[in-house]
């Protein structure tokens, strides 16, 4: 069509739509604009995202538009786009994209997906994650440098387990660790695992750690644990974020991460980074570690009396998670009883209702996490 732009990526032509479409207007950066960054950072953002299952988080009009998640790939795609077949823990299933190359990239980007939302398997064993994601996520008012003070605790646990993690900027409030794991546990013994890192993390820092489920029971900066539970995601490395200055959750190094910054990095500012100091993620793939230690742990804690902590909402129970109903409501539901008279209800949730909406799109309004 007029006006569009034909680029030729990795032996393949992808046509880039509407490419002058303003998507940030702080910026006055156009779709186009996004693409080339994608193009410029390509490298860093397939290691983060290549061969994976990946949900699609479109803003069609930009940063300052509605956007939906898609998670089936579109049925009009260009014969050679990959896909992968995953199941949600309702047990409906999909078929995803799977971005295999710049070309895969580019023709996502074109759909309208600012950021990249890959689950932590590979394209031919969706069922064993190869990474154990940590979600270092503030309480409101919480200042960034106890992000980053928590983030380092994290690293002091990892390498007391022979571990290396990778950091990077959310793009918004957080930061995310990365650790590459041998596919070899299902994603139950990868959340569980998480649960035993971010309860030890949370015992060496307990004035600024928690994983306290239920928001009313936080302090200081959640390690949320239920990222590694299946069907959950992160926006990944490279990806931008939603936010009016086009940030990037970008990678850094250990060393930057006391006195990092996430305003520094935009897609302004992080080609010439990724061109002139290279990418701090390069190395993620040259050893996968094991989670026998953090099991291990994991069995200590529960025979000390530990259990399992809630998961998301839309999961079935499962067995030896405690009630999975907020504090404050379940003593309402207490004094309310006794109020009555009654005996008083279990507050267990039985098995969450599969949903009706649609696994393909769901639409929301506003700017997201």
């Amino acid at each position: 069509m007029a006006g569009d732009e034909v680029l030729e990526v990795a032996g393949r032509t992808v046509r880039i739509t509407n490419p002058e479409k303003i998507f940030f207007p702080a910026l006055g950066a156009t779709k186009l604009d996004l693409v080339r960054y994608y193009m410029d950072v390509a490298p860093g953002a397939l290691t983060g995202a290549r061969d994976r299952p990946t949900l699609l988080k479109r803003h069609p009009n930009g940063v300052s538009g509605d956007f939906f998640y898609q998670k089936r790939v579109p049925a009009s795609r260009p014969e050679w786009i990959q896909t992968a077949h995953v199941t949600f823990p309702s047990g409906r299933s999909a078929d995803f994209l799977v971005i295999h190359d710049e070309a895969h990239l580019a023709w996502t980007i074109n759909l309208g997906c600012l950021e990249l939302h890959p689950w932590p398997v590979r394209a031919n064993d969706v069922d064993h994650p190869d990474e154990m994601r940590l979600d270092l996520d503030p309480t409101p008012g919480v200042p960034f440098a106890d992000v980053r003070r928590v983030a380092l605790v994290a690293a002091e646990v990892l390498d007391g387990l022979g571990m290396a993690g990778f950091p990077r900027t959310s793009g918004k409030r957080g930061i995310h660790v990365m650790v590459r794991i041998g596919p070899r546990w299902g994603f139950r013994d990868v959340r569980r695992a998480a649960l035993a890192l971010g309860r030890e993390i949370e015992r060496r820092a307990p004035q600024i750690a928690t994983t306290a489920w239920w928001k009313e029971e936080r302090h200081g900066v959640f390690v949320d644990y239920n990222q590694n539970a299946r069907d959950r995601t992160l926006a990944s490395a490279y990806s931008v974020r939603p936010t009016d200055d086009a940030r990037v959750a970008c990678p850094v190094t250990w060393r930057e991460v006391p006195d990092v910054d996430p305003a520094a990095f935009t897609i302004r500012t992080v080609p010439e980074r990724f061109a002139s100091a290279g990418d701090p993620l390069a190395g993620i793939d040259d050893r996968a570690y094991r989670l026998d230690d953090l099991l291990e742990l994991a069995d200590r804690r529960e025979s000390d009396g530990a259990t399992d902590a809630p998961w998301p909402p839309q999961f079935p129970k499962a067995d030896g998670e405690p009630t999975r109903v907020a504090p404050s409501r379940a003593k309402g539901m207490r004094e309310n009883a006794a109020a009555k008279g009654t005996p008083e209800k279990s507050a267990a949730v039985k098995k969450a209702p599969v949903r009706k909406a649609s696994a393909g799109k769901q639409k929301l309004r506003g700017k997201g996490r």
